[in-house]
């Protein structure tokens, strides 16, 4: 099942595309209905690397989701920037996170594009991702309005 959500961000792509790059922005986004913990003794970079990192999730920070890979590329295209997250777990068997800006007007254009099999799990993760998509596009709304402040999560 697919996900595929849009949201006009009043930001230069290149600005869009620098925060994007790193794991802050992600935690920002999630926050607080989702959390995201770097399993072991791993820590987040300051900016994604092209390879899985493996974490846990916690719903409202503290109800176990299981873990799951993020695995970051940064697709080539020609129109926009891209960057991939091919991530899988124990139950998801494929959450295959598209994220894209390109230019529009005085700002930029943001879609997460999102492809889910999760077995007989698929329609209710497909749910919860139209929820969750919508928060980190609000979120990210947010961001952008108060200047990238990073504040508290």
């Amino acid at each position: 099942m697919i996900v595929d959500l849009s949201t006009f961000l009043p930001s230069a792509p290149k600005d869009i595309e620098r925060h994007l790059r790193t794991p802050l922005v992600f935690i920002r986004v999630a926050a607080p209905l989702v959390k995201f913990i770097p399993c072991g003794t791993e820590q987040f970079p300051e900016i994604w690397e092209e390879r899985p990192y493996w974490v846990s999730m916690r719903l409202f920070g503290f109800i176990p989701l299981g873990k799951q890979a993020i695995d970051i590329s940064y697709p080539d295209t020609t129109n926009c920037f891209s960057m991939r997250d091919n991530g899988h777990g124990r139950i998801i068997k494929r959450w295959d996170h598209l994220m894209t800006i390109e230019p529009s007007g005085v700002g930029t254009l943001y879609r997460d594009y999102v492809t889910i099999e999760a077995g007989v799990f698929t329609v209710f993760i497909w749910a919860f991702a139209q929820l969750f998509y919508r928060h980190r596009q609000r979120r990210w709304r947010q961001l952008v309005a108060s200047g990238f402040s990073y504040g508290t999560t």
